[in-house]
């Protein structure tokens, strides 16, 4: 029981521990330092670190160590070494020094690890920690911008206006170097200072400028007259090197002159010797090429005739088509005006015909009723006479076609006997054949009568025919067939056309005529001298 008592103790004792220095473990950002101090003689410091604070026996404290911009202004005008008083604002860095920030050498001597300028030494840093402990940005502002304000007015007081305004920097670079040994004994260090604005009250910098700009100006004309001046003289020198440049040529150029007319007269002494010798040549050339030209010039003036004559023809030509078209289109205007004119004349008549037509055959449309009544009786009367007479018409007809053909029969035989004769005389060529057919016209003729007669004698015994019913022609056309099939008769028994020979007959007896009459036009007498 008793061991674990005491293990339990341990334990207990071990997690207290623990905690204690858990409670204690602190880390520092490289930004700001954490100050442990209390138990030994010197603090120690944590700069972006982590160490451990004893709870109860040690105390942390911390320092800004970041820069800080503070503005530095001499509200209000201080007076130059000139007596001109001036209104300027600056902007100075500065930091906080701690342990971090010194550093000793082999000889023992404290200086900066990457600036030899500067000397920072243990009491330095210990004057920050003493000064800043614990303080924010704006503390350490407002504790440090009476200092740099007092010295930048000391540093004013020693310099003229001119010397501020020309040389800022080395303005700055001077409140820097005054102020930083007030800074040394309060641990701060001041990494810049540069000079933001400078006015004064009396507009003095802008009438300084306004001078400088005259002065610029003067200095500008100067120059401007000197470099004028310049010009001018190198422009008279350049004008005396171009004259003597100018003399040289007109020498050299006269030189040249004189061996090109030396070398002109030789060549031309040549010359002549080439031209008189050419000129017995060239006037034999000439006179070729005259005769060459005078036969070309012919040629071409002839061809040029030619060429005028054709285009007048073809001018006439155009005319006469012209005018041909001029009147055709008069002659077509007339004609369309005369037919127009004719148009509505026969237009008008038509009407007009039209007008009586309709009344006449209002009339007799009239009469006709009348009429239809009185030719209805007629007809029925004709028809009985109509039909007597055609039976004693078809008697005679038949008795005369019988006769015709009797005759026909006839003068078929007559024509065969012929073509037999014709067929003997084949071989006596055209001459026969021509004959032959001269006898079958001449049968032809004969009989023809004889055939019309017989057709016809039988309509004599007739005393009159009345037809009825619009067919007169019927008759004539019965005595003309009749006569008809006699040439055809003879033509399908001996082959020869009768209608064909008279064709023929007629024509060369047309030829023959026409023949005598050309010759008669070509006759003339000639008389013997």
């Amino acid at each position: 029981m008793e061991i674990n008592i005491g293990i339990i103790a341990i334990i207990v004792l071990a997690i207290a521990i623990l905690a204690i220095l858990a409670s204690g473990y602190v880390k520092a950002s490289p930004n700001k330092a954490y100050i442990i101090s209390g138990i030994k003689r010197e603090p120690k410091v944590l700069i972006g670190r982590a160490g451990i604070k004893i709870p109860f026996l040690e105390k942390k404290d911390e320092l800004i160590l970041k820069q800080i911009s503070i503005d530095i202004k001499t509200n209000g005008y201080i007076p130059t070494k000139d007596f001109i008083g001036v209104d300027i604002d600056a902007v100075a860095k500065v930091r906080v020094l701690t342990q971090r920030d010194v550093t000793v050498n082999a000889k023992g001597e404290v200086v900066a690890g990457a600036d030899a300028n500067k000397r920072i030494t243990t009491e330095m840093a210990n004057a920050a920690m003493k000064n800043f402990l614990n303080m924010n940005e704006d503390q350490i502002r407002d504790a440090l911008t009476d200092s740099l304000q007092g010295n930048m007015r000391e540093i004013i007081g020693t310099q003229c206006l001119k010397e501020l305004c020309n040389d800022r920097k080395t303005f700055g670079d001077e409140v820097q170097a005054k102020a930083q040994k007030d800074m040394n004994a309060l641990g701060i260090w001041i990494e810049s200072c540069n000079i933001q604005k400078i006015e004064d009250e009396n507009n003095l910098i802008t009438a300084l400028g306004q001078d400088n700009m005259s002065q610029i100006q003067k200095d500008a004309s100067v120059a401007k007259a000197q470099a004028d001046r310049d010009v001018a003289i190198a422009r008279a020198q350049a004008q005396k090197d171009a004259n003597d440049a100018q003399v040289i040529a007109e020498t050299e150029i006269a030189q040249k002159q004189t061996e090109l007319a030396i070398k002109k007269a030789e060549l031309k002494k040549e010359s002549d010797i080439k031209k008189a010798e050419a000129d017995a040549a060239y006037k034999i050339q000439e006179e070729e090429q005259r005769k060459t030209v005078e036969i070309t010039t012919a040629n071409a003036n002839l061809a040029r005739q030619e060429k005028e004559l054709e285009l007048k023809e073809r001018e006439v030509s155009i005319k006469e088509k012209a005018l041909e078209a001029e009147v055709k289109k008069t002659a077509e205007a007339n004609k369309y005006a005369a037919q127009q004119k004719a148009d509505a004349e026969q237009y008008e008549r038509q009407k007009r015909a039209e007008a009586e037509l309709f009344e006449i055959q209002r009339q007799a449309e009239a009469e006709k009723a009348k009429s239809e009544a009185e030719r209805f009786a007629k007809e029925q009367a004709a028809e009985a006479v109509k039909a007597a007479g055609l039976a004693e018409a078809a008697a005679v007809a038949a008795k005369g076609k019988a006769e015709a053909e009797a005759i026909q029969a006839k003068a078929e035989a007559e024509a065969a006997g012929i073509l037999k004769k014709a067929e003997a005389m084949k071989q006596y060529g055209d001459a026969a054949r021509q004959q032959m057919e001269l006898d079958t016209l001449k049968v032809y003729f004969e009989q023809l009568p004889k055939i019309a007669e017989a057709v016809a004698k039988g309509y004599m015994n007739v005393d009159s025919i009345k037809m009825f019913g619009g067919d007169s022609s019927k008759l004539a056309g019965d005595i003309m067939t009749t006569v008809t099939q006699v040439t055809d008769g003879i033509k399908e028994s001996t082959g020869l056309d009768i209608n064909e020979m008279l064709a023929k007959g007629f024509a060369k007896e047309t030829k023959s005529e026409e023949t005598g009459s050309t010759a008669n036009a070509d006759y003339h007498e000639v008389k013997p001298e």
